[in-house]
């Protein structure tokens, strides 16, 4: 069984070696350099200032209730004229996949962004072979809004960023 809950201060440890996984060996991110605990720690304070939900997946199965993926929303660019517009941000650990982590992960920010004063919800998602998550954020309603084409380059190989769009009201 899985829980979905907000993000404590013991979480940013699994969350940073989450993310580390997915900058050093894959493509749904475009950095490069993994991020420490302490930045971590500075997007949680600023989000939670924001208002803006950090969700983990806890794994209830194990004894110690590992943390097998995270989720957030963060304002989708910095100017004030995005402020209605927020971006959708999901990542699992490895081998955590093809449970239904991310929908229940997905499914709680839709619901929590619902009962702000946001219009849409965008998710950037990088275009690297696998469709999982484009067929995941489509499952919820968001419909393909744009495309960029080799904006990326990762791992000697350039990729595409699939810009998708849910509206809320």
């Amino acid at each position: 069984m899985t829980t979905i809950r907000d993000l404590t201060e013991a979480d940013v440890p699994a969350v940073t070696a989450i993310y580390a996984h997915h900058v050093t060996g894959g493509v749904a991110t475009f950095d490069e350099t993994p991020p420490g605990a302490g930045e971590w720690r500075a997007k949680a304070v600023a989000l939670a200032a924001a208002g803006l939900p950090f969700l983990v997946a806890e794994d209830d199965g194990g004894e110690d209730g590992a943390v097998i993926g995270y989720a957030y929303l963060s304002q989708y660019r910095p100017k004030p004229a995005y402020r209605h517009s927020l971006e959708v941000s999901i990542y699992l650990a490895p081998g955590a996949t093809g449970r239904g982590l991310g929908r229940l992960l997905l499914g709680e920010l839709i619901r929590r962004a619902s009962a702000t004063d946001a219009r849409s919800l965008i998710a950037v998602i990088a275009d690297g072979g696998d469709p999982a998550s484009l067929r995941l954020h489509a499952a919820f309603g968001f419909q393909e809004a744009g495309r960029l084409s080799n904006v990326g380059f990762k791992h000697g190989r350039w990729i595409d960023t699939v810009l998708m769009q849910l509206d809320l009201r």
